[in-house]
């Protein structure tokens, strides 16, 4: 879970005495050097600080070696069964490297899978240079884990033909689809139309562009960019959620648990190797300055008063760390505008703040009344800043208008929500059971203790209340929910949750180094600062429901399960799919007392399966979800035109008669707060962003069912009083 990021005083004081004594002889400043260090004060991070720290040893060893073959070539199309025997001598001598401070492994791998990619890429343009047949009984499986590494490089050569003829194919379907949707428009009647092998040869050409791309992106990847991913490898051994950050990338994950940053607030996409302005932030600096507009191209990027950089072949990430900066300073973007004219647009950099990350609320109209519905992406928390966003704030503010607003009862939605602030949760908590214990949090080395919700003894809301979730809902999201479970104070509705129990806090790695290491890193310049080695998110702690139970591993079962796409794939989902995922356990309930706010579940229950029995929908969603499960259990494609066309054929039928199906359905009658008015209505982008917003809301079967279940609680409440 992204979580309070605290530094631990305790663990960085023992993991400094650990460290200290064997660099203080050291002199390191080439990359190799830098690296070691790196590696050596993650390796004591995790030995000293984790919460259930693995040995390190040859069973340690055959982990960390299959990890990095599986992220540097996931697929097998670059390594061949020759080269990896070759690497083979170092399975179980990674933790002997270890010990002595040596990265050999890393630097074979590494060295092999650059050798791989330029061989590689003159497979896809040989390959690419000549036209398909796809009338033969070709097959291929997409499934690279019951797949050998390729046993020659002829047998290899015949994997990357047939990834690329599956490619083409798709894409050559669908370029016969388009057309033969222009012959069926009136309009089209003048359109010239291509011939199969003038579609064929167009489709090699887009999947020739598209691999030129990725190789190009591949090639990018840096040095640095790979160690990290060697680093990950062996911090992901010790559980899925402990991360090793280099300083830049800290500062991104900053950014995104914050939900703001300094920049101009321009959203940007390539077109045709372009970048162009996508959309504008409201309230943004762009927005206040005016100039920038959705349409525009960027064509150079200036800091200040330097020169202009050319930014044409860039990638997006890379001209979006040219625009954003520190708060205050200048940045000028040359730009062609849509009528074809050149203008320089200087912005001054301030903050950011991206609305789509942050709660928001609606009001539905519904036949037991008005229902509150609170939309919360994540829980997120701006811990660098004292005036902040914080969700267990804002959501607080949003129950505050609805209330005002007289709603009947209110909707969270945490679909899809991986977590995010502990603190901020157990405070949100707090709205809705007062002051109580909400969670149960253990250390390795100590008992387990609640944490308790903030603020006064009362709930600030008492009313009906529904929680939705999915299988994308992790950590923060499964707190909440498993809370408003376990005191009987809200319905859960919709599928079992990703199973995530566990806690992070991240952990400066330099503060661990000693005083003369520092001073020695300060004059390496091969890194991104040369006085920091980065940061540590590792798993600390495990949380326990106030009833004892984990979420870890299992989840939370909602009281009402909806159907969905992923209902019959449930041991290949969320936590349960990683091998290095802590096990499930428990730890002593804590006293609390459950509130009396659903009087008779099991009428609930019955109710809803009634009408999801009846439901088109969700009949046409669950026999959705037995196919997909079947074809990723066999996935197994072909490459005849005719057999790949009646495949998808099935898919896209089936996909039809849903969109056909939810289009017939009853929509939800949706509007604003008159509190959110004004915001919205700030200028046009914010308008018709809004509205596209309450449409999709309209529509969600999910949601619809969850307003049926609160029209049947809000009724058992009425006769209860």
């Amino acid at each position: 879970m992204k979580n309070k990021f605290v530094t631990p005083l305790l663990v960085v004081g023992i993991l400094a005495a650990f460290l200290s004594f064997k660099y203080r002889s050291h002199f390191r400043q080439s990359s190799d050097e830098r690296r070691t260090i790196v590696l050596e004060t993650v390796m004591k991070a995790l030995a000293t600080g984790h919460f259930s720290p693995r040995q390190v040893n040859d069973s340690f060893s055959t982990r960390i070696y299959h990890t990095v073959l599986t992220e540097f070539d996931y697929d097998k199309l670059f390594f061949t069964a020759a080269e990896v025997n070759v690497l083979n001598r170092y399975e179980f001598k990674i933790d002997d490297e270890i010990r002595m401070g040596s990265i050999e492994f890393f630097d074979s791998v590494d060295a092999m899978y650059l050798r791989r990619i330029a061989i590689s890429e003159a497979y896809y343009n040989e390959i690419l240079d000549k036209p398909f047949e796809f009338a033969g009984n070709e097959e291929i499986n997409l499934n690279a884990e019951k797949e050998q590494y390729a046993a020659t490089e002829a047998d290899m050569h015949k994997r990357w033909e047939g990834r690329l003829k599956y490619r083409v194919l798709s894409k050559f379907v669908d370029l016969k689809n388009e057309q033969d949707k222009k012959k069926e428009n009136k309009d089209s009647v003048n359109a010239v139309l291509k011939t199969d092998a003038e579609l064929e040869k167009q489709a090699r050409e887009d999947i020739k562009k598209s691999y030129q791309r990725w190789f190009k992106n591949i090639r990018k990847i840096k040095d640095d960019d790979r160690f990290t991913m060697f680093v990950n490898a062996i911090t992901h051994s010790e559980d899925p959620h402990t991360d090793y950050f280099p300083p830049a990338e800290k500062k991104d994950f900053d950014q995104v648990m914050s939900g703001s940053f300094f920049g101009i607030g321009a959203q940007l996409r390539t077109e045709n190797d372009k970048t162009m302005v996508a959309a504008i932030v409201t309230g943004s600096p762009s927005w206040k300055q005016g100039e920038l507009k959705a349409g525009d191209e960027i064509m150079k990027v200036a800091q200040g008063t330097n020169p202009s950089v050319d930014i044409s072949g860039y990638e997006i990430n890379d001209v979006v760390k040219l625009i954003r900066g520190e708060k205050g300073t200048e940045v000028r973007l040359t730009v062609k505008k849509t009528d074809g004219s050149i203008k320089e647009v200087a912005i001054i950099r301030g903050v950011v703040q991206l609305e789509e990350t942050f709660a928001k609320s609606a009001i539905i109209n519904s036949k037991s009344g008005p229902l509150g519905y609170i939309f919360l992406p994540e829980f997120y928390a701006d811990f660098n800043h004292t005036s902040g966003r914080r969700c267990a704030v804002d959501v607080e503010r949003e129950v505050r208008k609805l209330k005002d607003q007289g709603v009947a009862g209110i909707i969270i939605d945490l679909r899809f929500n991986s977590g995010g602030s502990l603190s901020d949760v157990v405070d949100m908590a707090g709205t809705f059971i007062g002051r109580n214990p909400v969670v149960q949090v253990k250390s390795n080395h100590a008992a387990a203790y609640p944490l308790v919700s903030q603020g006064t003894d009362s709930a600030l809301y008492n009313g009906p209340l529904s929680i939705i979730v999915s299988g994308g809902s992790a950590s923060a999201s499964e707190i909440l929910a498993a809370a408003m479970q376990d005191f009987k104070r809200a319905v859960i509705v919709g599928s079992t949750t990703y199973g995530k129990g566990t806690v992070q806090k991240m952990l400066s790695l330099d503060e661990i180094l000693d005083q003369l290491t520092r001073l020695q890193l300060q004059t390496d310049t091969t890194g991104v600062d040369g006085t920091t080695i980065g940061s540590i998110k590792m798993t600390m702690e495990k949380f326990y429901r106030v009833n004892g139970g984990s979420t870890q591993l299992k989840g939370v079962t909602p009281d009402i399960v909806l159907p969905d796409l992923n209902q019959y794939d449930d041991e290949d989902m969320g936590e349960r799919k990683n091998k290095s995922a802590l096990p499930w356990d428990e730890v002593p309930a804590v006293q609390y007392r459950r509130c009396a706010s659903i009087p008779n579940m099991a009428q609930l229950q019955s109710q809803s399966r009634d009408r999801v029995r009846k439901s088109d929908i969700f009949s046409l969603i669950s026999d959705n979800a037995e196919y997909i499960a079947k074809r990723k259990e066999d996935n197994i494609v072909s490459l005849n035109e005719v057999k790949y066309k009646k495949d998808q054929e099935k898919v896209n039928a089936m996909s039809k008669k849903l969109e056909a199906l939810q289009k017939d359905a009853e929509k939800l009658i949706m509007g604003n707060l008159d509190a959110d008015m004004e915001k919205i209505n700030l200028d046009s982008a914010s308008v018709a962003k809004n509205k596209e917003w309450l449409k999709r809301l309209s529509e969600d079967v999910y949601i619809g069912e969850t307003v049926n279940i609160m029209t049947d609680l809000i009724k058992q409440n009425a006769k209860k009083h």
